[in-house]
Formats: C-alpha cells, sequence, structure tokens
C-alpha cells in the first residue's frame, strides 16, 4: 500500500507511473463511460500509446471518430489535482486496489453492447481501499418511492450485514439506496455509493451530508470524472457496477418497473445471485419483487442471514451448522449451483453444452465458470470445463 503525502503525491511515485496515472485520467474523461473498443486498444497499444495517439490524432480511423467530440477535453491535471484536494484518487487496473476479480464477469458478456464493459478506471472519494471494501459486499437498491415497510426492512437487512461485517453497496438515490446507506453507517458499518455523476456533485443534492458521512468511513465511487452531471442513461450504466462489485444483489422493495430490476438483472448476467424481500401483497411498491420472485428471476429472502445463505461465500465463518457435515457445494446458488449441476461427474465440457445442460443463457454460464473455478470447484483445460475431484 503505497503512502500519501499531504499534497497527494504518492511517495515513491515515479514519472512513468504519473504519465500513466494522466493517462488514465484523460481516456476516462474522453470516453465518460465504459468502451470495450477503448479498453481493447488499450490491452494491444497499452494506455500511454492510446491516450497520446489520441491527443495526437493518429488514432485509428474508427476510434477517433468515435471519440471526436470529447478528445480535445484534456482535463487530466486538474481532475487529479481537485480530487485529491477532496480526499479522492483515481483507481487504475494498474493499482493493486482495483477490483480485478469483481470486474472478471464483464469479460464474459459475449453479446454485451461496446458502453457494456467494464469501467476504465473508477474515481473515488473517500480513503478506505477499494478491493477490501469490496471483497465481502452486499447491493441493496430499490425505489426511490420506498414505503414505511420497505425503509423499515432494508434498514433491518442493511444493519444486520453492517454489524456482521459486509459491506453495504447502493447507489446514494433516495429510498430504498438511502435507508441502506444510513442503516450501515448507524452501526458503524461500513458502506459503498456508486454515483451517476462525478464524486465531487452531491446528488442528489439532499444527500450531501449522507455522501460525506460515506467518505469518511466507506467510500463514494463512480467512473465518471468530477464534474460529470447525472443523466439518465448514467443511471443505468450505474447499476451494473453495483452489480458488479457485489456478492450478490438484494431488491428490497420495487414496483412494477422499477429500475431496480436493472441492478437485478445485470447481477443474473454476470453470474451474481438475486434476491429480493416479499411484501403485502395489495402494496405497489412490492409489485417488482413480488414478480421477480414468481418469474425466477431471484430467491425470497426475509433477513440478513437468509441473504448472506444466498449471496455470501460458500461456507460462512462461524456457521451454526455442523462443519462436519457441511460440503463447499451446501452455500451455491442460483445461477452458480445451477452450472455446477451441469458439469459432467467425469470429463469436459463447453460452455454451449453446459448452457444446455442447465438451461441458463450460455453468457450466464461464461460468467459463473471462473467464480466457481475461483472457489477451487471446477478446473479449465484445453478440452473445456470439468469439477474439480473430491469436491
Amino acid at each position: 500500500m503505497t503512502c500519501r503525502t499531504t499534497s497527494g503525491t504518492s511517495v515513491g511515485a515515479t514519472p512513468d507511473s504519473d504519465e500513466r496515472r494522466h493517462a488514465w485520467a484523460y481516456l476516462s474523461t474522453v470516453t465518460l463511460g465504459a468502451s470495450r473498443m477503448v479498453s481493447a486498444a488499450i490491452a494491444e497499444h497499452g494506455v500511454v500509446q492510446v491516450a497520446r495517439s489520441l491527443r495526437e490524432g493518429s488514432a485509428g480511423v474508427e476510434l477517433t471518430a468515435k471519440l471526436a467530440a470529447r478528445v480535445h477535453l484534456d482535463t487530466a491535471a486538474t481532475d487529479l489535482d481537485r480530487l485529491n484536494r477532496a480526499g479522492g484518487r483515481l483507481v487504475t487496473p494498474d493499482d493493486d486496489e482495483w477490483p480485478a476479480w469483481q470486474m472478471l464477469g464483464f469479460e464474459q458478456l459475449d453479446t454485451a453492447t461496446d458502453a457494456e464493459g467494464p469501467p476504465l478506471a473508477l474515481w473515488v472519494w473517500g480513503q478506505r481501499r477499494l478491493e477490501e471494501l469490496v471483497e465481502r459486499a452486499i447491493g441493496i437498491v430499490g425505489t426511490r418511492a420506498a414505503s414505511g415497510y420497505g425503509e423499515h426492512v432494508t434498514a433491518e437487512i442493511a444493519g444486520d450485514l453492517a454489524v456482521d461485517g459486509w459491506t453495504v453497496v447502493s447507489g446514494a438515490a433516495f429510498g430504498i439506496d438511502a435507508a441502506a446507506h444510513r442503516a450501515a453507517l448507524g452501526v458503524g458499518g461500513t458502506t459503498v455509493a456508486i454515483l451517476a455523476c462525478g464524486v465531487d456533485r452531491a446528488y442528489p443534492a439532499a444527500h450531501a451530508k449522507l455522501l460525506r458521512g460515506i467518505s469518511e468511513s466507506g467510500l463514494v465511487v463512480s467512473e465518471y470524472p468530477p464534474g460529470t452531471v447525472p443523466a439518465r442513461y448514467r443511471f443505468l450504466a450505474r447499476n451494473r457496477l453495483i452489480a458488479a462489485l457485489s456478492a450478490g444483489t438484494v431488491v428490497a422493495e420495487a414496483g412494477w418497473r422499477s429500475g431496480a430490476r436493472n441492478t437485478a438483472a445485470w447481477a443474473r448476467r454476470l453470474g451474481r445471485p438475486v434476491v429480493a424481500v416479499p411484501g403485502p401483497v395489495t402494496s405497489a411498491a412490492s409489485q417488482g419483487c413480488h414478480r421477480m420472485i414468481r418469474e425466477g428471476e431471484a430467491r425470497l429472502v426475509g433477513n440478513a442471514r437468509e441473504v448472506v445463505e444466498e449471496c455470501g461465500p460458500l461456507l460462512e465463518a462461524g456457521d451454526d451448522r455442523d462443519a462436519r457435515f457441511v460440503r463447499a457445494l451446501d452455500g451455491l446458488s442460483g445461477d452458480l449451483a445451477l452450472v455446477y449441476e451441469a458439469l459432467p461427474a467425469v470429463g469436459t465440457c463447453e460452455p454451449i453444452a453446459v448452457a444446455e445442460s442447465a438451461g441458463v443463457p450460455v453468457d450466464r454460464v461464461r460468467a459463473a465458470l471462473p467464480l466457481l473455478e475461483m472457489e477451487g470447484l471446477v478446473e479449465r483445460d484445453e478440452d473445456g470445463w470439468s469439477r474439480v475431484v473430491g469436491r
């Protein structure tokens, strides 16, 4: 972990690392969101070369045309300095705190559009390390027009998760998001807010104090550079980051057409469990949750323990079941369970065959397999995927 001087310069930073950081900041500003095309160019030529070629007008025709409207906006130095003075920084794939494994799911999406890839970099406000906070995190989302019931059950679940050491991830909006953040802060827990604007902008304005509190014990995060204003499509893009940075997503209360279902859809695409809290059958604010449960898009939960059973690690420390009778497989749920069971007991299998057997779309199978591999349950060789013997 690097130390920082009061001016924000990393101790031991080199001119090369500074140049790379400025290149990441420049490309984040020019791209203004995810871009698989830009990410591919960086992977092939390096971030410094891509930034230099764009500044000089020597990038490829397709890349130049895509970014022509913003290529002149070289505000990297100003943005980095402004955020540093506010107590923030830019986290890039070069950094140790980059949440690399959480981003793996994006690489498995064959049908994703150019704008549906991983973020180029993340602007963060707060002193905590990003990869540590999201190592054990649960996303909680829901309607802005939350009922008293919705806010109550959200506070109970978020508070209990935070007490047990889980990071609560949400979007800092009115309603369910705010209830989740406040509950985590109220018990001295940790929470992360993902914004659809620059982290230097309080949105909604009424949440300026809440966001400041989140930054003091957790992090405020955005893929957009300082000064970026919120826009509808950025909220939809923001939802994919809530899903990606969480081990699972809880929909606490949602109407029939709630935007929370977009976050849940992203969680499923990335191979993460989705759970939903039921409400009164007469409540319009819970119809989205009921629909997700009824159509098999989410598992029903009513408390934090059930959330952890569905979304947590394969075997939680302190689980009150006798460990002698617990297999690592007992904690699998959702796509992970379906994909694992679809693999043959002996031999290998390709993702498309697993998809047919499990009844799970192939893009979700490709997202689930690396997660199962990280848990030591499956392995891959040149012939395909197979179960690990003895698990």
